[in-house]
């Protein structure tokens, strides 16, 4: 079975996203991310869709709900490397990302989290 890696870097879980996501994989990274979180006590959750060229409904919905399964497991979310069609995609589709926030890069992603999340 195919499955998206999950690193630990500190109280960190950073996810990236190489392959193109089909249904069934976001539902098992959505799964392996949520018992990571548990399983090292994240803190917060790095997402890195950089790769990703297109995001449907399904996965846009995916993000936003792996998101709130991270806050109710006291860990933030921040998803990075959106590419403009995506961000535009996701727009149209009338998908807001409650509770997500973005960062243009991981290296800004990883400032967010330093300065303001995990404060």
């Amino acid at each position: 079975m195919e499955r998206i890696p999950i690193l630990r870097m500190g109280r960190l879980l950073l996810v990236t996203i190489q392959v193109d996501m089909h249904d069934k994989l976001a539902m098992t990274l959505q799964d392996d991310l949520t018992m990571r979180i548990v399983q090292d006590n994240a803190k917060g959750v790095l997402i890195d869709i950089s790769a990703l060229d297109i995001v449907d409904s399904f996965i846009g919905r995916m993000i936003g709900n792996t998101a709130a399964m991270a806050r109710i497991l006291d860990a933030q979310t921040v998803v990075v490397g959106m590419q403009p069609a995506v961000a535009i995609t996701l727009v149209e589709l009338g998908l807001r990302l409650d509770g997500v926030r973005t960062a243009l890069n991981v290296e800004r992603g990883m400032a967010l989290f330093d300065n303001v999340l995990l404060k």
